[in-house]
């Protein structure tokens, strides 16, 4: 009988001993995913735009853009996208305070997106301005 009991307690320590990293891991796991999601709840609370203006130069189709970082996160020029008439721009110009080079839109700086596009002339034309946090403004061209 003692050598069937050590055998069972062999077998339940080595048991043990591959049970709890598994849990150990699938708990820090966890953690680290609801830490992940309270940040990027946190940056979205924190993250807001103001258009200044949205006009269109009919004769070169081009529309210019101008949106204001007024939140406390920095934003990713990379991430940011433009939506004109419900219709994704691929390709646009842009400047933050007067800098074409930059990536990063900080608070309190000025992105101007310039994209050449083919508006209505019932003026219906909507562009839409969505960060990297899913904060999104609208404004009537």
């Amino acid at each position: 009988m003692s050598a069937s009991a050590a055998i069972i307690f062999a077998a339940m320590f080595i048991a043990m001993g591959m049970l709890y990293p598994a849990v150990a891991n699938g708990s820090e796991r966890v953690t680290d995913a609801r830490s992940d999601t309270a940040d990027a709840m946190l940056d979205q609370q924190n993250t807001a735009i103001a258009f200044v203006n949205a006009s269109y130069d009919e004769p070169s189709s081009t529309l210019t853009v101008t949106v204001d970082n007024t939140g406390t996160t920095d934003l990713s020029i990379e991430a940011t996208d433009i939506l004109v008439n419900n219709t994704y721009t691929e390709s646009a110009t842009t400047t933050v305070d007067g800098d074409p080079s930059t990536d990063l839109w900080l608070p309190g700086e000025r992105l101007t997106v310039e994209v050449d596009v083919s508006l209505t002339a019932d003026g219906s034309n909507r562009v839409v301005v969505v960060t990297n946090h899913g904060i999104s403004r609208s404004e009537v061209v």
